[in-house]
């Protein structure tokens, strides 16, 4: 087990990464309450939910289910975690646990930081998606029918704890839109990790064991020092939002019949042509961008939005500031920037040729 922490003074949690942790109580208990309610979904719960409440037994009081997917991800959702806090009457000292993806993972934590003003949670992701990227940080939300994640707190979690062995139970088109965020955190923050990801995507694939823990604790711990400088997304942590501003009209548009991790692998690419557009980086530098979002086997094309879909749903996009569209660009592989000065003859030349 690898263990890194997210330093946020007082609200400082670790993270543990490694296999069978599921099986290790002891990581969590001492952070349980007297009433602890798990949250999963249709789908991990026949898979893990078990484990779970033969590893910490009777501390669970209570187990919500919901049903499995981003398009399920709503205030609905929210409000049944609640509903089921209320008939319960659980109080400050109620833990909140969540068990599965970065849907889960959101809803919990929304839930847990609406709750009597705040009460506790833990993230046990169960995605590679997940762990690398959505349980660390503390952004919690849902979607809105104009827009993706546009209700939300920042709440961060007790610990975290990633059980690399929960992702042999994932699909491959799952598990791949993982390997998106993967390539993202290389991208914003760490060249050599490029490097690295392109001459071990096929061990990753394969979830060789070695490359896997690796590349989680890579992730996790340029997340965790981006957060540690911006918390609440001020300024530096935009970045962290590479390739999501097209991403996010991607999932909204096919009504998130495209994977979180599958949009933001387009949006990845279409970042790098932008970032090319306005002069910052070459065509070789795009070119090696989209062979490695190939390599993982994720898409490079976007559907065809028309420009006005496209714009409609940009507008929403929380990095938007006095009605101006702001997208962090790249500066070369390993350098990022939030900018508010794309033209829109650039911005116009890349979504013409998205879907092409």
């Amino acid at each position: 087990m690898r263990t890194l922490k997210v330093d946020l003074g007082e609200h400082s949690y670790p993270i543990h990464i490694g296999a069978e942790l599921l099986t290790r109580p002891e990581l969590i208990t001492s952070l349980l309450g007297p009433t602890n309610v798990v949250v999963t979904d249709t789908r991990v719960a026949p898979l893990y939910l078990t484990a779970l409440q033969t590893a910490i037994g009777d501390h669970i009081t209570d187990a919500v289910v919901l049903p499995e997917g981003e398009a399920n991800k709503t205030i609905d959702g929210v409000m049944h975690i609640i509903d089921t806090l209320t008939l319960s009457a659980c109080g400050r000292d109620t833990v909140l646990v969540a068990l599965g993806g970065g849907v889960i993972g959101d809803m919990t934590g929304f839930a847990a930081s609406i709750y009597l003003r705040g009460v506790d949670f833990i993230q046990i992701p169960t995605t590679l998606l997940a762990q690398v990227d959505a349980s660390v940080g503390g952004k919690t939300g849902v979607n809105h029918e104009h827009g993706k994640n546009l209700i939300g707190a920042f709440h961060q979690p007790r610990c975290v704890v990633a059980d690399t062995l929960t992702l042999r139970s994932l699909d491959p088109r799952q598990y791949r839109a993982g390997l998106a965020e993967v390539i993202k955190h290389a991208l914003l923050a760490d060249a050599g990790f490029f490097d690295w990801l392109e001459n071990n995507m096929t061990a990753l694939l394969e979830q060789d064991s070695a490359a896997l823990d690796h590349a989680i604790a890579r992730c996790c711990e340029i997340k965790a020092e981006v957060v540690a400088k911006d918390e609440r997304e001020q300024g530096l942590r935009a970045v962290l939002n590479l390739g999501h501003t097209f991403a996010h009209a991607i999932e909204c548009d096919t009504a998130f019949r495209w994977l979180h991790g599958e949009a933001v692998a387009t949006g990845l690419v279409l970042a790098a042509r932008l970032s090319h557009v306005q002069g910052l980086i070459d065509r070789d530098t795009v070119r090696r961008i989209r062979a490695l979002v190939e390599a993982a086997g994720l898409p490079v094309q976007a559907p065809e939005i028309s420009a006005e879909n496209w714009r409609a749903w940009m507008r929403v996009d929380k990095k938007s500031a006095a009605g101006k569209l702001r997208f962090v660009l790249l500066d070369a592989i390993g350098q990022a920037h939030l900018a508010g000065d794309v033209s829109a003859a650039g911005l116009d030349e890349v979504l013409h040729g998205a879907h092409l």
